[in-house]
């Protein structure tokens, strides 16, 4: 069986890929498990070269890598490009970690005690559509680094540039079964990495919901499991901040990637004394954001995913005060203008449900403590922005906002030598960061004793 790949950009079909039965997954978990086995026997200084030269690899053909993105993604060609480097990146940086992971002696009566860090064998990574690449890799990179093999399943949508990092490692010499892309169903691979006995760790991203499934099909196997899920994220905008500087870049924080982002700020909470002046800012700036053929080098925003998805994204409007909007190309493709709303109240459904579209809801608050409050009345906790020049308000504001990654006068979200990851309904575990290759490890304690009994 075989489905067809969609450009968003055109609408047109790009190339039929294949699903795998639940039979070719358990086919897949029995070759990496024994190529599990020889790679984690090797010494850590191969494992590091071995990293080392995927990453190079991936180097030597990000513009391929880009361009696969472009087609079956719709991301513009410059953010592209970055995400292929961001892989190489992060391969570089996890391939220091296996000559890193050092246990612990510790000191005890009578004997010796000393900790190890193991690897837990297989781990299957399930990555969503919107950042096929970049997502892949930080749950590949650190779990290989630990001494696992991994598989891959991308999402139907997004599987292209997976495939083609899944023939790189093999090119870059990466033993055969080691690193494998499964292409699939959700219902059939994704359930079957929860459901087999020997895949021994799960990296999920997506949806709350079938992050929430996902979570219960691992604890009934006593398995761990990573979960980055939704976020509806707060923009912060107090009345001492830079205001020109801070709508600048709203739409920056929102519309990149069409707002498919799970860190999107698609809340901008304003102190009520500056609302209108930064909305006043805020309108030049969401129509001199480009949206466009993703090909184009001064494109800054590409099309939904899906048609299925426009539909989606454009039901959060009905009935909502649109306060203005920018432009996107008519025709064919998944087009969709970037838009500012100002909902009746904070309660409403498009300022509490993830739209992950290029749909931004501006409300006021009065004071700090409101502030933190609408920021923190969400069911998620995933990302979100402070902007202040009060070094003692974004302190207080950043230990009362309850989300796992904060910035303070800028929108950046995510750095791989950083740890990434969300709270409330927004996810479990943390990726990213100097410990993160510990993640996928179990810790083995061993006593020797050296006193007589």
């Amino acid at each position: 069986m075989s489905f067809t790949v969609i450009n968003p950009a055109t609408a047109t079909p790009l190339q039929e890929v294949s699903r795998a039965s639940i039979a070719e997954v358990d086919e897949a978990v029995a070759r990496a498990g024994a190529a599990q086995r020889s790679w984690a026997a090797l010494p850590p200084v191969a494992r590091a070269d071995a990293l080392r030269s995927f990453a190079r690899l991936v180097e030597e053909n990000a513009d391929q890598l880009a361009w696969l993105e472009v087609a079956n993604s719709g991301h513009p060609i410059g953010s592209a490009r970055w995400e292929a480097g961001h892989v190489a990146q992060v391969l570089n940086y996890y391939a220091g970690a296996p000559e890193r992971l050092s246990g612990r002696q510790i000191p005890v009566a009578g004997g010796l005690d000393v900790t190890f860090h193991e690897p837990y064998g297989v781990v299957g990574i399930i990555v969503p559509w919107n950042f096929p690449m970049t997502i892949a890799s930080w749950g590949f990179a650190p779990a290989l680094a630990a001494g696992n093999a991994v598989l891959v399943k991308p999402a139907e949508l997004t599987p292209l540039t997976a495939v083609r990092l899944g023939e790189l490692a093999l090119l870059a010499g990466l033993p055969d079964g080691l690193f494998q892309v499964i292409t699939g169903q959700g219902s059939v691979v994704g359930e079957r990495f929860v459901s087999h006995p020997d895949v021994r760790k799960v990296v999920f991203t997506g949806s709350t919901e079938v992050g929430m499934d996902v979570a219960a099909g691992c604890a009934r196997m006593l398995k761990p499991v990573t979960l980055e899920l939704g976020g509806k994220s707060a923009n912060l905008i107090f009345d001492d901040a830079d205001l020109e500087r801070a709508a600048a870049a709203a739409p920056g924080a929102v519309f990149d990637n069409a707002g498919q982002d799970c860190c999107a700020r698609s809340r901008i909470l304003v102190q009520r004394s500056v609302f209108d002046r930064f909305l006043e800012l805020l309108e030049p700036a969401v129509q001199a954001w480009r949206v466009g053929d993703p090909r184009l080098e001064d494109t800054e925003m590409g099309p939904l995913i899906s048609s299925a998805h426009r539909d989606t994204v454009s039901s959060f409007l009905d009935g909502v005060d649109v306060a203005f909007r920018g432009s996107a190309p008519d025709g064919e493709g998944f087009w969709f203008p970037p838009t500012v709303v100002l909902p009746a109240s904070a309660r409403d459904r498009i300022a509490q449900k993830e739209v992950f579209g290029p749909v931004v809801a501006v409300l006021p608050f009065e004071d700090d403590a409101d502030g933190i409050r609408l920021a923190n009345d969400t069911d998620f906790g995933l990302a979100g922005s402070i902007w202040t020049e009060n070094l003692g308000r974004a302190v207080r504001v950043s230990r009362g906002v309850q989300s796992g990654v904060l910035s303070v006068n800028s929108h950046s979200s995510v750095r791989y030598s950083t740890p990434f990851g969300g709270m409330k309904q927004s996810g479990l575990g943390r990726e990213l960061g100097p410990d993160a290759a510990e993640h996928f490890t179990q810790t083995k304690n061993v006593f020797f004793a050296t006193d007589p009994d």
